[in-house]
């Protein structure tokens, strides 16, 4: 009998075939870059003031300088509160500048905005304000929670009705509201839309993973993940020059959208996953598939090697169970799966606080997507040269490394003793002297910042590698979304981490560093999985650590003709 790998090693492992669908696969990871542009390119307190234009009325020819005296309450330091009014009256013009008004309260028709790096934000279109300032991160958390939903609806889905339609049904969701985003009236409405964006974006991610990794010899397999997070970096970039360019987050909504269109015309014509339907026991369909990919790689397939097809039938085989009753599996889902929250939780609150590292948005932006691209290149090279297992350690502990140096560079105190140590270690070389200066501040932050996320963002192909090549067919899709549940939850803690800065800037950092450098020691629990084919069955996962010796080692132990065997 043949299995699927000795099949894709006849039809070719990275053929045409391969990368055309991997190409349509991972276009559209470019756009859900874009899915969180209206949450990231906001000012979280800007300048404003209360809306007094009740004022008029009694006083048509007041200036603005003189509206204000007389409409709003002053702070301490002498300027104008943003968030009180005095309370409107009833009175002509010259009672009101006779008694002056004392009573206060709430903004009653809104707020005028002034200064805005943008023209238009969801802050300031709906009112994200005062008492209603903590709404953005409440925002950004549900949008990773319905991320996290679209793991856990589509990523068993696909075990049941295929990798293919997994993909084409959050793609239609993806396009239609992200479209609705764009036009809601209200933040209860945005909120709800958004929610369902993060439900589509959710189900695409984690399923054209599997299905690109399923069509890709173990030669090149790590591609499957490296391509589409490279896509997603890209996207980073583009996002970078379209905030720039639109600052209106309606528009750039719409923007985003458009290509979708594209996707959803295409998704329809994706080929399934070979190795499903053998799973299912689907062996004519998948025979017609494999014929079509040899086609288009242009390699022969003898007949005979049709014939042979390993059929694998295991839709009654425990189902998730089958990860959790193993305790080799169980702990090797553990492991990648707190390591894929620990890297979320580093990426996710690095990239929702990026205004507070002191460089323009636009610029850390940048650099975000641009750093991304080689460390991605190096990640699909280094992940087929030195393997899974090293660079799972070393890069978590590396990352976790460089956020907790972050503790080291304040906003505007004076570096202590120890600050001055950490920086001179980490920046041995004169030029970077200008760092212990306040305006070099924001400087050493941010590239920081940014060697850890890149860092993290290496980590997220490592880990999506592993959950398929650690799980047998029949569960991969489901670990793999169980997986990447588990990244997202440390999405959405990532914003409320943050809010923790309240009482002290270096929380968050502390939490999401020691989270980080924890996963990286237990990495050295995992087994090597480069070269190796995909298991098939919780047999094969299991004995995966050494899949090639053993069955060596059975072969040369089968007893001969003649003689006999006692156990």
């Amino acid at each position: 009998m043949a299995d699927f790998g000795e099949v894709l090693r006849n039809i070719g492992e990275f053929g045409l075939f391969q990368q055309i669908n991997l190409f349509a696969l991972c276009f559209p990871s470019i756009i859900q870059s874009f899915a969180v542009a209206s949450l990231l390119f906001v000012e979280f307190d800007p300048e404003r003031h209360c809306n007094t234009d009740w004022i008029l009325s009694a006083g048509p020819n007041l200036t603005t300088e003189e509206q204000l005296n007389l409409t709003l309450p002053r702070e301490e330091d002498g300027s104008f509160s943003r968030c009180q009014m005095f309370v409107p009256v009833d009175w002509d013009i010259d009672a009101i500048r006779e008694n002056g008004l004392n009573e206060t309260t709430r903004c009653l028709n809104g707020w005028v905005y002034g200064n805005m790096l943008y023209e238009a934000t969801i802050v300031t279109d709906f009112d994200l304000v005062c008492g209603r300032g903590n709404m953005v991160q409440v925002l950004q958390t549900v949008f990773m929670a319905g991320m996290v939903l679209g793991f856990l609806i589509f990523g068993p889905a696909a075990e049941s009705f295929g990798r293919k339609r997994a993909i084409q049904i959050p793609t239609v969701m993806l396009l239609v509201f992200t479209v609705t985003t764009a036009q809601c009236p209200n933040v209860y409405l945005y909120l709800v839309s958004q929610f369902l964006v993060g439900v589509g974006a959710g189900g695409y991610r984690v399923n054209c993973i599997v299905l690109t990794t399923e069509w890709i010899g173990a030669s090149k397999r790590s591609w499957g993940v490296g391509v589409a997070q490279l896509f997603g970096a890209i996207g980073q970039c583009v996002l970078a020059g379209l905030i720039y360019g639109v600052r209106k987050w309606r528009l750039a909504q719409l923007i985003s959208a458009t290509p979708l269109v594209l996707t959803v015309v295409y998704i329809w014509f994706i080929p399934e996953s070979a190795r499903w339907l053998l799973n299912r026991g689907r062996t004519e369909e998948a025979k017609k598939l494999i014929i079509k990919a040899a086609a288009i790689n242009k390699r022969p397939i003898p007949d005979s090697l049709l014939e042979e097809i390993k059929v694998t039938n295991t839709v009654n085989d425990g189902g998730i169970k089958l990860i959790f009753g193993s305790r080799l599996l169980a702990r090797y889902f553990f492991i990648v799966s707190l390591a894929w929250f620990s890297l979320n939780l580093s990426i996710y609150s690095l990239y929702f606080d990026m205004a507070s590292l002191g460089l323009s948005i636009f610029v850390t932006q940048l650099l975000f997507g641009v750093f991304e691209v080689p460390a991605l290149l190096l990640s699909m090279w280094l992940l087929e040269i030195l393997g899974r297992k090293i660079l799972f350690t070393a890069v978590l502990l590396i990352g976790g490394l460089w956020s907790m140096l972050i503790l080291a560079v304040p906003e505007s105190k004076p570096l202590g003793l120890v600050r001055k140590i950490s920086i001179s270690i980490l920046f041995s070389t004169s030029k970077f002297l200008f760092f212990c200066s306040p305006s070099g501040y924001a400087i050493a932050s941010t590239c920081l910042a940014v060697a850890s996320r890149v860092c993290m963002i290496f980590m997220a192909s490592v880990c999506a590698v592993y959950m398929q090549e650690l799980f047998p067919t029949s569960v991969r899709q489901s670990a793999t979304a169980l997986g990447s549940m588990a990244g997202r939850a440390g999405s959405i803690v990532a914003p409320l981490l943050n809010v923790l800065s309240v009482y002290h800037w270096a929380i968050p950092i502390s939490i999401l560093s020691s989270f980080t450098i924890i996963s990286g020691a237990l990495g050295l629990l995992l087994p090597e999985t480069r070269n190796k084919e995909l298991p098939e069955t919780a047999s094969d996962a299991e004995g995966n650590r050494s899949k090639t010796t053993l069955r060596s080692i059975s072969q040369s132990n089968r007893p001969q003709h003649g003689t006999s065997t006692r156990l």
